[in-house]
């Protein structure tokens, strides 16, 4: 069988992850460096660069930007691999690509991401162009009447977001359709009281049907899916579902390469159970979206559970 492999944005270059804030803290360039050959080195096709807080480590925006100059060379120097930017921030963008050398990148850098709930569109597009990247869309917002926006709820907004942004980026930012990467959003299973796993896996499914989309492609943020699950089974569930969302047409995942985030075995038990929980907080007539999604929850649970015990 010609397995499909998906291509990992490694995720490592974030305060989320110990050696990441540690490297942020002291300015540390060669940890930075560090950490982007050893994600090449585990397969990853592209680096996210994201220096900004968490709720462990207070970032500012003057700061990231101040970092930039020295951070995104130095990491050329250690990889030739596509750098992600990753930040809702026009000026990080800038600032990135600015101090960015395609020269010493085998691929085109990408933003990541733009939405619309996104300021400053318009300089974006803008950025896009000129500096002729790939783009991550957020599909799990879409654009209201009043000129707001709001979260996807269902399929179809999240088809009509990236009929959007793909009508604006091939029109003003002269991408192509392969450029064009698709985040229906990820939410973590065992709290997901709003079915969007299952709204996310089906948008997936939608727009690849589309004629007038074929070749886009699709990500998500992994680490969203098994969070706080526990960790003996985290990395099994992240990849059970990797089998199934691939089945629909995700290629790409913003992931921690050093965890190999390929599909699981179509054989693994896990991966029927987790079909089967997605099933399950299928919305049936007459009950509420949280009902369903309360269910898929405590399905959840049973599956930890049993996975505890056994071991």
């Amino acid at each position: 069988m010609n397995e499909k492999k998906i291509k990992v944005i490694g995720d490592l270059i974030n305060n989320a992850y110990g050696r990441a804030r540690k490297a942020w803290t002291t300015r540390n360039l060669e940890g930075y460096q560090k950490l982007a050959k050893s994600q090449e080195e585990d397969g990853a096709i592209a680096l996210d660069v994201n220096i900004d807080g968490t709720q462990v480590v207070s970032v500012k925006q003057e700061e990231m930007l101040e970092f930039l100059p020295e951070l995104i060379p130095a990491l050329q120097e250690a990889t030739s691999v596509p750098l992600c930017f990753d930040n809702p921030s026009v000026k990080y963008h800038r600032m990135a690509l600015k101090h960015h050398d395609q020269s010493k990148s085998n691929g085109k850098p990408i933003i990541n991401s733009i939405a619309a709930s996104r300021e400053n569109l318009d300089e974006i597009l803008e950025l896009i162009k000129e500096y002729d990247t790939r783009v991550i869309v957020m599909a799990s917002e879409h654009f209201l009447e009043d000129g707001g926006s709001a979260q996807c709820m269902n399929p179809n907004d999240s088809h009509a977001a990236t009929k959007h942004f793909v009508e604006l980026l091939t029109t003003k930012a002269g991408r192509t359709i392969d450029d064009i990467i698709v985040d229906t959003g990820l939410a973590p299973i065992g709290a997901d009281t709003y079915c969007l796993v299952n709204i996310g896996l089906d948008a997936i499914k939608l727009i690849n049907e589309d004629p007038d989309l074929q070749g886009i492609h699709f990500s998500v943020g992994l680490t969203n899916f098994a969070w706080g699950s526990p960790k003996a089974i985290r990395h099994q569930m992240e990849r059970a579902y990797l089998r199934i969302a691939s089945e629909v047409g995700l290629d790409y995942a913003l992931a921690n390469p050093e965890k190999d985030p390929q599909p699981s075995d179509p054989s693994d038990p896990l991966v029927d159970q987790l079909r089967n929980v997605l099933k399950i907080g299928r919305q049936q007539e007459g009950e509420s979206r949280e009902d369903a999604g309360f269910r898929q929850a405590e399905a959840v649970l049973e599956i930890c559970l049993e996975h505890i015990d056994r071991d």
